[in-house]
């Protein structure tokens, strides 16, 4: 079992930039894939970025050149650093890990979940 705490999320302008973590408990955090989801209000929660345990990644279209995912197995910290902000990136930001090598794009693959981490984005 893991539990997730994300941390990072506030209030930027838009072309701002902010990083979020997410803290991992547990001496597994490297044995799962993980993922960063976000949730608008009156949408549903959706995957921007994805991480395998071998550090390879994803993200949605809609993030691509902006938003980078990373971690540090060492810390148990998974890292999503997002640059360009606009004001269409706010919403809750939620980290998830999932049990397996490989990430997935299907939230119901996803194991644990954190709290989540409030994004705003102010034009």
């Amino acid at each position: 079992q893991v539990q997730l705490v994300e941390s990072g999320g506030g209030l930027v302008q838009a072309g701002g930039s902010l990083r979020l973590s997410c803290a991992a408990s547990g001496r597994t955090f490297s044995s799962y894939a993980m993922g960063w989801f976000q949730q608008a209000p009156g949408k549903e929660r959706e995957l921007v970025a994805a991480i395998s345990r071998g550090s390879s990644t994803y993200y949605a279209d809609s993030v691509k050149g902006r938003f980078t995912i990373s971690r540090d197995n060492a810390k148990n910290t998974l890292y999503l650093q997002m640059n360009s902000l606009k004001p269409e990136d706010t919403a809750v930001y939620y980290c998830a890990a999932k049990w397996s090598t490989t990430y997935s794009v299907r939230r119901g693959s996803y194991d644990y979940w954190g709290q989540g981490t409030q994004v705003t984005v102010s034009s």
